[in-house]
């Protein structure tokens, strides 16, 4: 089980998940309600957010959305593909190991739809890169095993290479760097805030 490979994500790619309306998995509007709950949840909290990464930014659906709820942010995107990073200027990295040139953490993290491309090394070693660049909110976006044993998943707009990880996998790997909020939100045990026992899954 190996992870994504870089030539996978070509300009083909990305045209049949985003650019063609037909076979995208997901538009503008659907990222501008995401941004908007994932934002107005972190504002809720009162996570001061001025540095933001995106780490597999794709077409940078999410600036948007935090430039909208965080005005003077810094927005970082940072993608995998060759092709992205030369049509938008992203910084080029994997989120297995990628870190910024100044070595600080960021305010929000946003990993949307990037892990399930990696194997169980990979990923294990990926969400604990997110936990150490996180020192704010968390966002994460991952369909698991159990979305597809639950006939939840639609075959026809999903890439067929994606693995199918347990999401305990996934909780188990953020788990020492983060509290799990729901909704894919998680905040990291650095942010001096705080939470109510309810607000927080399994307490």
């Amino acid at each position: 089980m190996q992870s994504a490979q870089g030539e996978w994500f070509d300009e083909a790619y990305y045209q049949r998940f985003y650019f063609d309306k037909k076979t995208s998995v997901i538009d503008p509007a659907h990222a501008q309600r995401l941004g908007a709950f994932v934002c107005s949840y972190l504002s809720y909290l009162r996570v001061p957010v001025h540095r933001v990464l995106d780490m597999g930014c794709g077409i940078g659906l999410w600036r948007e959305a935090v430039a909208q709820h965080f005005p003077g942010a810094q927005y970082q995107g940072v993608e995998f593909s060759d092709y992205l990073c030369q049509r938008y200027g992203w910084a080029q990295g994997s989120v297995v190991d990628w870190q910024p040139a100044d070595g600080q953490p960021f305010d929000l993290v946003i990993c949307q739809g990037v892990l399930p491309y990696l194997s169980p090394a990979d990923l294990k070693l990926a969400l604990a890169n997110l936990g150490r660049l996180t020192r704010g909110g968390l966002y994460i976006e991952a369909v698991a095993r159990e979305d597809y044993e639950r006939d939840i998943i639609d075959d026809e707009l999903t890439d067929p290479r994606l693995h199918r990880h347990r999401a305990a996998l996934y909780r188990r790997g953020l788990e020492p760097y983060c509290k799990e909020l729901g909704g894919g939100v998680w905040l990291s045990r650095r942010a001096d805030l705080p939470l109510f026992e309810l607000e927080c899954l399994g307490g």
